[in-house]
């Protein structure tokens, strides 16, 4: 069976990781080929420290996109495929890799994933979670200085100089190519149940 793929994009905390998980959770993750797109930054052992806090991770430069596409190439030929594990703290990938097993759904969930032509057009369906700016911004503060390890004041200066400006350049206008837009992220249960519940009936119909 050719796997339905599906895209999860939305600005950086705006819930779309929540929303992923809720439909991990609520379809059943044996089901399901998660690919975090966050997984897929590039490498930047070749740069001193300094230059890697500095590097501009919203772009999508940033992202070796390519090597995802084969990715989804690989599962959509019912082929496993070892994804990149990456280290926020280091900004480096790590030695080991993490195997994603072929399912009947991949999911791919990520800031940019809709504003790339090439993997826009990879996935089936398109889901944008759609989170109001100051919501998003505290969200992301507390997630980088609890699960990252970073100083409030590095966080903002980041959130200036790269976040802001590269969300409103590519987030927000691919926005207009999503199928579904879902508001409040993963507090919307409504919506979450509605996209597993058609998900759950693709595979009944699919099986």
């Amino acid at each position: 069976m050719n796997p339905l793929v599906i895209g999860v994009a939305g600005g950086s905390g705006s819930g779309k990781t929540t929303v992923a998980r809720r439909i991990l959770e609520r379809v059943g993750a044996e089901h399901i080929a998660y690919l975090p797109h966050d997984a897929y930054y590039k490498d930047l052992s070749h740069l001193p420290p300094e230059e890697r806090r500095t590097f501009n991770f919203d772009h999508p430069d940033s992202l070796d996109t390519y090597l995802l596409l084969e990715h989804l190439a690989q599962l959509r030929a019912g082929q496993a495929v070892e994804i990149p594990v990456y280290d926020f703290a280091t900004y480096t990938r790590q030695a080991e890799t993490q195997h994603i097993a072929p399912a009947p759904i991949v999911l791919v969930e990520g800031i940019l994933i809709f504003a790339e032509p090439a993997l826009r057009d990879a996935l089936d369906v398109r889901l944008f979670v759609d989170t109001d700016a100051d919501l998003r911004f505290i969200r992301r503060l507390r997630r980088d200085v609890y699960e990252r390890g970073r100083t409030v004041d590095s966080i903002i200066e980041q959130y200036l100089r790269t976040v802001r400006p590269m969300h409103l350049e590519f987030v927000e206008p691919s926005k207009r190519y999503a199928d579904v837009i879902i508001p409040q992220g993963g507090y919307n249960e409504v919506a979450i149940e509605m996209v597993a519940s058609r998900i759950r009936s693709l595979l009944v119909s699919n099986t």
